[in-house]
């Protein structure tokens, strides 16, 4: 049999194109989801994903390491309000003046924290 005639359709190889676009539509949906945040507002990674009902928290923030640069990337932090790290400085330095309400380096989360009624919504309107 032809190297990727398989009549189960079991793929041996591993190569299901249907995973990469499972993960181009996660990709885009994370990063839907952090434009829709609002300016002094913020998201824990985990939000994000519990939110869209898929992944994790590390799978957002693989998303957001990968493909975050175009988007607000400094309103989505870790679960204890401090921002990713290695970036903690640039994104406190852009949370400030948004009026994201910071105390010793965290965001306060009870104060901060923005949970999406509904993604479309946010980004397309009422």
């Amino acid at each position: 049999m032809p190297a990727g005639d398989d009549p189960a359709g079991d793929d041996p190889a591993g190569d299901d194109p249907s995973s990469d676009d499972r993960e181009e539509d996660f990709v885009e949906l994370v990063l839907q989801v952090v434009e829709a945040i609002p300016p002094g507002r913020v998201m824990t990674y985990g939000d994000i994903a519990e939110y869209l009902g898929r992944g994790g928290p590390r799978q957002v923030g693989a998303v957001m390491s990968s493909h975050g640069a175009g988007v607000p990337w400094w309103r989505v932090i870790r679960a204890d309000g401090r921002p990713a790290q290695g970036l903690e400085e640039s994104a406190l330095q852009r949370l400030r003046p948004e009026g994201c309400p910071i105390r010793t380096g965290r965001v306060l989360l009870a104060r901060a924290r923005w949970l999406p009624m509904s993604v479309t919504t946010s980004i397309d309107g009422p």
